[in-house]
């Protein structure tokens, strides 16, 4: 089983797919910093400064009020935080996005590293020898 692990691991495509695990962690940290820092202020201007980070529903418990969300969990009270999930939308849309993007600039890229072999014009096909034979005996009739 060790040495069929080991085997495992020294493909390529393990490290390959370790790679992208590393890269997707840091690429959703930048995102993360996106919809935090830029598009959560945006919404923000046009939704009149609501923030939907903090905004949740008691369904059972006391929560002071204005709490954050933060502070609303703390007190163990049963919160259902929906702008956590709008939030969170909004980062699987904009990662979707951004990877659609990056997917689709590659294979145009991999398109044109692939040019295509120049087509030449096929080829007609050879006479049959009966055809040529009859050809010549018309040409000999015309001349004679």
């Amino acid at each position: 089983m060790l040495t069929e692990f080991r085997n495992f691991i020294a493909r390529g495509n393990v490290m390959d797919m370790a790679v992208g695990i590393i890269i997707g962690a840091a690429f959703t940290a930048i995102v993360s910093s996106l919809v935090a820092d830029l598009i959560n202020p945006i919404i923000g201007l046009f939704t009149g400064g609501i923030d939907f980070t903090n905004n949740y529903a008691v369904l059972s418990g006391e929560v002071p009020a204005g709490a954050s969300l933060e502070t609303a969990r703390e007190t163990g009270a049963s919160i259902f935080a929906y702008g956590s999930f709008i939030m969170a939308v909004i980062n699987f849309l904009i990662i979707a996005f951004v990877v659609f993007l990056l997917v689709r600039s590659v294979n145009r890229i991999k398109d044109l590293a692939e040019k295509p072999e120049e087509v030449s014009p096929p080829e007609a096909p050879p006479t049959p020898p009966e055809i040529q034979l009859l050809t010549e005996i018309r040409d000999a009739l015309a001349k004679g």
